[in-house]
């Protein structure tokens, strides 16, 4: 069962949950570590839709990235969105709503959203006929845990009935690894776990998929 309904959502985000669970610095650490693998020009002044914006804490990253850029943020959450007004006023636009009544733009980023989806496929297909260009972030191989708000898990193949994509794997600071904790608890450890005829440490790790239809550039 996929506990991820809007009412979920909206109690998460209403209630301050999401806050509480370091969900803002999550955002934000996600979108730091992505706009160096997407593939838009610092001059870039088409339309970004965020999708599944959640508190909308990724927008002054992309802000300071594309300084011309007309911002957009969506999520299916009213008190997300009204949250993202309130904050994020000043430099995005915000709307309610699902990849159905998306607007049409130039260009899509969705982080960390489609592994709490139900039809990721048929979401994907939706966005892409929505936009010249179509970036999906999502956890990397990732074990999932019976009833968590992760229902899918993803790697380079996932997303082939969407279309032909180029990809980029990274390692993303988040609310469960910290870039402390990565270099303490990963990195560090892996140096001497061979030596000690152990396995190394893979840490969280993201994916993301670039799906651009053919002759169009951002």
């Amino acid at each position: 069962m996929n506990i991820n309904t809007k009412e979920y959502w909206e109690n998460r985000f209403r209630t301050g949950d999401w806050e509480k669970s370091r969900g803002r610095k999550s955002t934000r650490c996600f979108a730091l570590a992505q706009v160096e693998h997407l593939k838009i020009p610092s001059d870039f002044a088409g339309t970004l839709l965020d999708f599944g914006c959640g508190l909308g804490d990724a927008f002054p990253v992309y802000r300071k990235a594309f300084p011309m850029a007309n911002l957009i943020g969506m999520d299916f959450s009213e008190s997300a969105i009204e949250q993202c007004v309130d904050k994020y006023g000043d430099i995005a636009k915000f709307l309610p709503g699902n990849h159905k009544s998306a607007p049409s733009v130039d260009v899509v980023i969705s982080s960390n959203v489609f592994e709490h989806l139900t039809d990721p496929i048929i979401i994907a297909k939706d966005l892409f006929n929505k936009c010249k260009d179509l970036y999906i972030v999502v956890p990397y191989k990732q074990n999932i845990t019976p009833g968590s708000e992760h229902i899918n898990t993803f790697d380079e193949k996932s997303f082939d009935e969407v279309g032909n994509a180029e990809y980029a794997i990274f390692a993303a600071e988040t609310w469960t690894q910290t870039s402390w904790d990565l270099w303490i608890n990963v990195y560090l450890k892996n140096l001497i776990r061979p030596l000690m005829g152990r396995k190394t440490i893979s840490p969280n790790m993201q994916i993301m998929l670039h799906f651009s239809k053919p002759g169009i550039t951002s």
